[in-house]
């Protein structure tokens, strides 16, 4: 019996399905030709070790076997991620350290509550490792992300679909499944890699300015101690002054509800607006070579799929950007003004912050160029100016009342002109009044009734018509008295009001 080289029996009667025989190989970690697993690893950003790896392509290869239940593997994300924080130095939070955490959240509150109106929030400070932390916001980085995930997702898939050859597309037989699954597969682990990285960076459960974790106050240790590495500054002035904005920000979107749905609607409204490039991806099916994987690595983390943004891009851009930095700005302009006559190393933390809030860690640069979204406040020292001002000229309730509806938010133009913002803000007041005015006028049916200048007009007009109207003679005596003479001929001859007959 001759063998057909493409449909292989490996000695048995039962022929194999090639293209799932190459994927089942490939990602069992056992080798097919030049197909290094190692390299094929580097793809997803994961650490040379064969033990990890083996586990690793094992449990890829269970994932892609089976149905999923969307385009993206957000389970191969998650356990990417917590792989990932685990791979440093990741202990389990002390009782100690939870301890620390909790004096500092509380005393962080009655520090806020000498600059704010807004109340406290009563939430229970917490202390999290690296991988709790992923943990908690997964869930919301997913909302963040599943719009660009999917149609990276899909864009890769029905590319890798269209370059394969007609002969292989008629030989999938059973591997299809694992075909539709591997773009999603590749995602998932490209953002698994990046939250992962980022979890070594944040320092608290708001320190990128987004509430994460729904109504939830917690600092990381293990960060907040890597963050005050070569400062030079007392160890518990740095977790008390951190304290502080987490305590800042967690009342921000407590006591405003609506705030938390506006911004990450903001980053959705973004995030789904964004096209990928799917030029540039059929360009890499055709061009990948088997041997060197990492070119899809390479290509996710430059963010080459992403086009230039459109001027609609370009607004949403900088609805997103205002929301960060108002929110930003305002934790710090309270931050400073709870800490500034408590810490003495209170004015180089709050410069310490800014720019490295400005500037965004490596992970964040990471993040960034995987789904084309930016989380950096960049005009967060124009937005501490403007509530600056406000507090001067309004006092801190009427500077807080500010966050009581989005519409009363300042914009981008205010931003470059703060001085001017409270001007603008009466002038749209006014208009505004003017408006509710009119309309609360005609649902009460005011425009019915005449009123001013109408009035006097009418009342003129009335008196007018019954002065002519009167039969007892005109007004103005000075005018024709024709038809009063003939009225009074008429009552002495015996006319009609005295029912005589008219004179002949």
């Amino acid at each position: 019996m001759t063998s057909n080289p493409l449909n292989p029996s490996n000695g048995d009667e039962e022929p194999k399905d090639p293209l799932a025989e190459m994927l089942k190989n490939l990602m069992g970690g056992q080798g097919m030709g030049n197909i290094d697993p190692a390299e094929l690893a580097k793809a997803a950003g994961l650490p040379d070790d064969p033990n990890l790896l083996a586990q690793m392509f094992s449990q890829v290869q269970a994932m892609m076997s089976a149905p999923s239940e969307g385009p993206v593997n957000w389970q191969l994300a998650h356990d990417n991620a917590r792989r990932v924080a685990a791979s440093g130095s990741d202990p389990s939070v002390t009782a100690h350290q939870s301890r620390e955490v909790d004096e500092a959240l509380r005393l962080a509150e009655l520090w806020l509550d000498q600059v704010t109106g807004l109340p406290a929030t009563g939430l229970i400070g917490r202390a999290w490792s690296r991988a709790e932390w992923v943990e908690e916001t997964l869930g919301t980085w997913k909302r963040l992300t599943e719009p660009v995930a999917n149609s990276i997702a899909n864009a890769l898939s029905a590319a890798m679909t269209e370059q394969m050859p007609e002969e292989m597309k008629s030989m999938m037989g059973g591997a299809s499944s694992m075909i539709q699954n591997m773009g999603g597969a590749i995602f998932g682990m490209q953002l698994g890699q990046a939250i992962g990285a980022l979890s070594a960076e944040v320092v608290s459960s708001t320190d990128i300015g987004v509430p994460l974790a729904d109504l939830e106050m917690a600092l990381l240790p293990a960060n907040v101690a890597k963050f005050g590495e070569g400062l030079s500054l007392p160890e518990n002035d740095i977790r008390l002054f951190l304290a502080v904005r987490e305590a800042a920000h967690a009342r921000l979107f407590v006591q405003v509800p609506w705030l938390r749905g506006h911004l990450l609607g903001a980053i959705e409204a973004y995030a789904r607006g964004i096209h990928i490039d799917t030029s540039k991806i059929e360009e890499l099916a055709r061009e990948i070579d088997p041997s060197n994987p990492e070119g899809i690595q390479e290509a996710l983390s430059q963010g080459v799929f992403m086009p230039q943004r459109t001027p609609a891009q370009e607004q949403a851009l900088e609805k997103l950007e205002t929301a960060l930095a108002l929110v930003e700005g305002w934790v710090d302009e309270l931050t400073w003004g709870a800490t500034e006559k408590m810490l003495p190393s209170a004015a180089a933390l709050r410069e310490t912050v800014r720019r490295r809030r400005a500037t965004g860690g490596p992970a964040e640069h990471a993040f960034s160029s995987l789904v084309g979204l930016e989380l950096r406040p960049r005009r967060l020292r124009e937005a501490a100016t403007l509530w600056a001002l406000l507090k001067e000229e309004r006092g801190v309730d009427g500077r807080d009342a500010v966050w009581q509806h989005p519409d009363l938010l300042p914009t981008a133009e205010d931003l470059e002109d703060p001085q001017g913002f409270s001007e603008r803000r009466k002038l749209a007041e006014a208009s505004d009044s003017e408006v509710d005015d009119a309309l609360q006028k005609l649902l009460s049916g005011g425009f019915d009734e005449p009123t001013g200048d109408d009035a006097a007009t009418d009342t003129a007009g009335t008196a007018e018509s019954e002065g002519t109207a009167d039969s007892g003679g005109a007004p103005d005596s000075g005018g024709t008295d024709e038809p009063a003479a003939k009225d009074d001929d008429d009552r002495q001859d015996g006319g009609p009001d005295d029912g005589g007959t008219p004179k002949a």
